[in-house]
């Protein structure tokens, strides 16, 4: 899959926000762009403390994902993983690493 590039020459920057919150039948997206756009997605959680996952794959599927929808179900077990192993960081748990299909910025 090729990836827009910027007059550099390095692959331009994509990001999705997610947000679930319990009862929820799904997360949704709240925020997705490229170049700037994602660059202020990234920046803006960052500076709220929300925890930024890089997985190019996932984040490339989430783009095709409508604005306010929710994520299809055939993410649901790539973003359940990200999910689970965030609560886990914020639960105080150790899992040594973050699963590799879970994304919220790349």
């Amino acid at each position: 899959m090729n990836r827009p590039e910027h007059p550099a020459g390095e692959p331009r920057a994509e990001a999705v926000a997610l947000a679930y919150n319990a009862g929820q039948a799904a997360p949704t997206v709240v925020a997705k762009g490229r170049g700037l756009i994602a660059a202020e997605i990234i920046s803006r959680a960052k500076e709220a403390g929300i925890y930024v996952h890089e997985s190019p794959e996932l984040v490339a599927l989430l783009m095709q994902v409508d604005l306010d929808a929710r994520i299809p179900p055939e993410l649901y077990v790539a973003v359940a993983e990200l999910l689970a192993w965030l609560y886990s960081i914020e639960s105080g748990a150790k899992m040594p690493t973050a699963p590799e299909s879970g994304a919220v910025g790349a």
